[in-house]
C-alpha cells in the first residue's frame, strides 16, 4: 500500500474508533429537542431503567460528591449535571418502583415502563437491559422490546439515553450482538447511545474479563483491577481505583460507567434540555 493510501486507511480506523468511543455524531439533538418540547413533568428528573448493574449504589450515586481527578471537560460536565438534575436522582430514584431491579430483563421493562412513566414522568431516562437477557432471550425479542420501551418513553416526552451492556464472560459473541442492536435502535430512533461495551473493549481489549487466571488471587470478585468483576458478569469496583483518573477508568468498571453516564447526560442537558426550541 502506498504511503498516502496507508495514511488514509489509518485515519479511517482512528475515526471509527473515536465514533465507537464517543457514542455518536449528535444527530439526535434536534429529534430529542422535539421530544422534549412535549415534556410535561418536572425538569431535572433523571430515571435509570436497568438491572443489578443499575440499581446498585456503586452506580451513579458516587458521582454526587464530585469524583477526584476529573479533567477540565469532565468538571464542566459535572457542573452542568449538578446544576440541572434534581438531587434525589443521584441516589433515591432506584428500585423496582423506579425501573431498576436485580435479575430483570427487557421483558420486565416492557411490562412496567408505562407505570414508571405515569408515576414519575422523568425528563430523561437512561435505559440499559440485556445482561440477564443473554441467558434466555433471543436477539429478535430483545430488539423488539427494547425498541418499544424507547418508543413509549419518547411518546411520553421523555428523552432517552440508551446504553450498550458490558461484555459478559462466556457469552461474548451474544453480548456483542445485543450491543449492536442497541446501537442500531439509537440510529433508527435518533436517541443518544452510551457505548459502554465499546469503551470496555477499547480500554482492556485483552484482559477485561475478571475470570481470567491472572486475577485469581483476588478473593473478592469486585476487587479485580480490570473492568468486569471476577464473576464475569458485573462491572468491577476495586476501591484502589475510585476516581476518574485514566488508570481508574481502565481498572474499575463502575467508575467507567459513572464517567460515561456523566459525560453522556451532560451532553443531553446542554444540547437538548437547556437548549432553544427545536428547528
Amino acid at each position: 500500500m502506498k504511503p498516502a493510501a496507508l495514511l488514509a486507511a489509518t485515519l479511517l480506523v482512528l475515526a471509527s474508533s473515536l465514533h465507537a468511543a464517543d457514542g455518536d455524531s449528535k444527530e439526535w439533538v434536534e429529534p430529542m429537542k422535539k421530544v422534549h418540547a412535549n415534556f410535561t413533568g418536572a425538569k431535572g428528573t433523571f430515571a435509570q431503567f436497568g438491572d443489578s448493574i443499575t440499581v446498585t449504589l456503586a452506580y451513579w450515586a458516587p458521582v454526587q460528591g464530585g469524583p477526584k481527578n476529573m479533567d477540565a471537560d469532565t468538571t464542566k460536565a459535572f457542573d452542568a449535571v449538578k446544576k440541572h438534575m434534581k438531587p434525589e436522582c443521584w441516589r433515591d430514584w432506584r428500585g423496582d418502583g423506579y425501573g431498576s431491579q436485580s435479575g430483570q430483563t427487557i421483558r420486565w421493562a416492557h411490562t412496567n415502563v408505562d407505570a414508571w412513566l405515569k408515576k414519575h414522568n422523568p425528563e430523561t431516562a437512561l435505559v440499559m437491559f440485556g445482561t440477564n437477557d443473554l441467558n434466555g432471550i433471543d436477539a429478535k425479542e430483545y430488539e423488539q422490546k427494547t425498541r418499544e420501551v424507547v418508543e413509549k418513553c419518547l411518546k411520553n416526552g421523555t428523552v432517552v439515553i440508551l446504553s450498550t451492556i458490558p461484555p459478559r464472560s462466556g457469552v461474548v459473541d451474544k453480548s456483542k450482538k445485543f450491543a449492536e442492536i442497541v446501537r442500531q435502535i439509537g440510529k433508527d430512533l435518533k436517541v443518544p447511545v452510551i457505548d459502554y461495551q465499546a469503551e470496555i473493549l477499547k480500554r482492556r481489549p485483552e484482559d477485561w474479563d475478571g475470570t481470567l487466571a491472572k486475577f485469581k488471587e483476588f478473593k473478592d470478585v469486585y476487587q479485580v483491577p480490570t473492568l468486569i468483576a471476577g464473576d464475569g458478569v458485573h462491572p468491577s469496583n476495586p476501591q484502589k481505583f475510585n476516581d476518574f483518573s485514566e488508570e481508574s477508568l481502565k481498572s474499575n468498571g463502575y467508575q467507567l460507567r459513572n464517567y460515561l453516564t456523566l459525560r453522556g447526560y451532560a451532553d443531553v442537558v446542554r444540547d437538548v434540555l437547556q437548549a432553544g426550541k427545536p428547528k
